[in-house]
C-alpha cells in the first residue's frame, strides 16, 4: 500500500528497505513475514523501476532430484567462476530459490507445460514486480514511491539506524528511523542507456562505504550487451543467431560464444556494424513475443524485419548491473560488516555465485531473490532487538554531493557524470584494458573526485542529481582501483598487458575507503585454495 507523508515527517519501523526492485521486494516480504514492521522506499515506482521490470528474468532453477543435478550445476558454475566462487553459497541460493519462488503463486500466474505443470524458471518482469508489490502490501509493508534515499543515519556507536532522502513528487524531505536497513539499490550502469538502468547510479555503494562497508569484485565490471543502435533494447538472446557485417556489407567473423562481445567491440572500434537475425530458429521467433515482449518494439517503430533485413547494432555497458562487483557480504545473513546494515541483489558483490564471470540472468535473479530474503530476515531479527534506539539521536553520514569540504565555485554536474561514463564505458577502457590505460583513468577520476569532495554543493533542487553524480564517480574509482590491482586476465577482467592467470591472485580483492581507496587481497576461501 502506498503511503503519503507530510514534508519532513519522521517515520519509524523495525526495518527500512531502500530499493523496490527484485531484491528489495523479496527483502520487504521476508522482513514482514518475520514479524517486523517494514518501510520500503523506492527512487522510482516499486513495480516499474529497475532492470527486472523491463525483462523476462529466468532463475537458477535446479530440482533436488536427482541429487546429482544440483551438484553438476554447482560444479559447472564454479568452473566458470575462475576460482573466486563459493559452492556453499551456490547450494544455498539454489535451495532458497526452489523453496520460495513458488510462494509467489497467489499473486502471479506461472506458465504451464503441456502436462499442466507450473513452470517456475522464467517470469515476466513487470508482472513479477507487481506481484511482489501486492504481496508486500498485503503483509503490511509501507511503500513510499518516488522517495530516493540520499544518505544513511548512524547512532554514536556507528550502528545504522535509518536513512534520509527527498520526495521527488510531493516535495520536501523524509527521514525514516529503523532498527535495521537493507540496501537493495541495484548496481551502477553509468547512465549507459542500458534498458531499465537509468536509476542505477551506485547510490547504495556510496552510502554504505560512507558508513564503513567494504566492496569486492569491482574489477569485474566490463559486461556489455548488444542492442540495436539508437535504442536501449538490450535483450540479447536472439543475437546468438546473428550474422554481422561491416558498413560495406562484408561478413565479419563474429560467432556465438564467450568471445563474441570482444569481437563485436573490436569491429565497432573500426566502424559501424550491421546485423541480421535470419538464422534464428522458428521456435525461438515464435516464443519471443511471450518471453521478451518488448524486443520487437524498436524494429516495429522503424519498419524493419530483423529476421530478413540488416540493422545497425551497438554495445551498451552494464557496469556492475550484469557485472559482479558490489558491497562485500561479510556473513551468511548478508550483513556488510556495519551493524544494522544489510545488502541484497545487485548492490552486493555476486562473487559467491558468479566468481569472475557474470551470473547472467539466471544466477543474478536467484541471487536477488535469495539475498533479499536472507537480508530481510536478518534485518528483522536485528531491527526488532534494537528498535529502542529509534528514540535516540542519529548522525547523517552522507557527505559527497551533499556536504563538501569547501565552498565557492560551483561544480559542473554534467561534467562529473561525463567523466564517469568516459572512463568506464568505452570499449578500449572496459574490454581491452591495460595498466597504462587504467592509470590514465585513475588520474582523471581522482581529479574529478577532488572537485566532488571539495566543492560539489548543490542547490536544494539538485541534491539527488549531485548525489547520483558523486556515486557514479565513486563507483568508477573503485572499479579502476580494483582493475589496476588485478594485474592478470581472469574471467571478464582482461588485461592486454597481462593475458594470463596469476595463481597469486586467486583471491578476491576487497576495497575500503572513499577518498583514499585501499585494495586488500582477501584470504582465499577454502574452495579457492583447492582450485589453486
Amino acid at each position: 500500500m502506498a503511503v503519503a507523508v507530510s514534508a519532513a515527517t519522521v517515520l519509524a519501523a523495525d526495518v527500512l528497505v531502500i530499493g523496490g526492485g527484485l531484491a528489495g521486494g523479496w527483502a520487504a516480504v521476508a522482513a514482514a513475514r518475520a514479524g517486523a514492521s517494514v518501510i520500503l522506499v523506492e527512487k522510482g515506482y516499486f513495480g516499474t523501476s529497475g532492470v527486472t521490470a523491463t525483462a523476462g528474468p529466468g532463475h537458477w532453477w535446479v530440482p533436488p532430484d536427482p541429487p546429482e543435478a544440483r551438484a553438476l550445476a554447482i560444479a559447472q558454475r564454479n568452473e566458470r567462476g575462475f576460482g573466486l566462487a563459493d559452492p556453499d553459497w551456490m547450494a544455498r541460493v539454489i535451495d532458497m530459490t526452489w523453496r520460495t519462488l513458488p510462494t509467489l503463486a497467489p499473486y502471479y500466474t506461472f506458465s504451464s507445460n503441456e502436462r499442466g505443470e507450473p513452470q517456475y524458471r522464467g517470469l515476466r518482469g513487470p508482472e513479477y514486480l507487481r506481484a511482489l508489490r501486492r504481496m508486500a502490501g498485503d503483509l503490511g509493508v509501507r511503500i513510499l514511491d518516488h522517495h530516493p534515499a540520499l544518505e544513511l543515519i548512524a547512532d554514536p556507536d556507528g550502528v545504522i539506524v535509518g536513512a534520509a532522502g527527498v520526495r521527488r513528487q510531493a516535495g520536501g524531505d523524509w527521514m525514516a528511523r529503523a532498527g535495521a536497513v537493507v540496501l537493495a539499490t541495484g548496481g551502477c550502469a553509468f547512465r549507459s542507456r542500458l534498458l531499465g538502468a537509468w536509476n542505477n547510479t551506485g547510490d547504495g555503494l556510496l552510502m554504505a562505504a560512507e558508513g564503513g562497508a567494504e566492496l569486492s569484485g569491482m574489477e569485474f565490471s566490463s559486461y556489455y550487451t548488444v542492442a540495436p543502435a539508437g535504442s536501449t533494447m538490450t535483450r540479447s538472446m536472439s543475437y546468438m543467431f546473428g550474422l554481422y557485417f561491416d558498413a560495406d556489407g562484408r561478413p565479419l567473423d563474429i560467432r556465438p560464444g564467450p568471445d563474441m562481445t570482444r569481437a563485436l567491440a573490436a569491429a565497432l572500434m573500426q566502424g559501424p556494424v550491421f546485423c541480421t537475425l535470419e538464422r534464428t530458429p522458428e521456435d525461438i521467433r515464435a516464443v519471443m513475443p511471450r518471453v521478451q515482449p518488448n524486443f520487437m518494439l524498436p524494429f516495429d517503430r522503424w519498419g524493419i524485419d530483423p529476421y530478413t533485413e540488416r540493422f545497425e547494432v551497438t554495445l551498451r555497458g552494464e557496469g556492475t548491473v550484469r557485472g559482479v562487483g558490489g558491497l562485500r557480504i561479510a556473513g551468511r545473513d548478508c550483513g556488510v560488516g556495519v551493524p544494522g546494515l544489510f545488502a541484497a541483489g545487485d548492490v552486493a558483490s555476486r562473487e559467491p555465485v558468479a566468481g569472475a564471470t557474470s551470473g547472467g540472468g539466471a544466477q543474478n535473479s536467484a541471487w536477488a531473490l535469495s539475498t533479499g530474503q536472507w537480508a530481510g530476515e536478518a534485518a528483522a531479527r536485528f531491527g526488532r532487538r534494537t528498535t529502542p534506539r529509534l528514540m535516540s539521536g542519529g548522525k547523517p553520514l552522507g557527505r559527497y554531493g551533499l556536504r563538501p569540504r569547501a565552498r565557492g565555485r560551483r561544480v559542473d554536474l554534467a561534467g562529473v557524470e561525463a567523466a564517469a561514463r568516459e572512463e568506464m564505458l568505452p570499449y578500449d577502457k572496459g574490454l581491452f584494458r591495460s595498466g597504462a590505460g587504467i592509470s590514465r583513468s585513475i588520474r582523471r577520476l581522482d581529479q574529478v573526485w577532488c572537485e566532488v569532495a571539495d566543492r560539489l554543493e548543490p542547490r536544494q533542487a539538485d541534491r539527488l542529481r549531485a548525489r547520483e553524480a558523486a556515486a557514479m564517480v565513486a563507483t568508477a574509482r573503485w572499479c579502476a582501483a580494483a582493475a589496476q590491482a588485478r594485474n592478470e586476465t581472469r574471467g571478464m577482467h582482461q588485461r592486454l598487458d597481462a593475458p594470463d592467470l596469476d595463481p597469486r591472485l586467486n583471491r578476491r580483492l576487497r576495497l575500503r575507503g572513499v577518498d583514499r581507496i585501499l585494495v586488500i587481497p582477501a584470504r582465499p576461501h577454502p574452495a579457492q585454495e583447492a582450485a589453486q
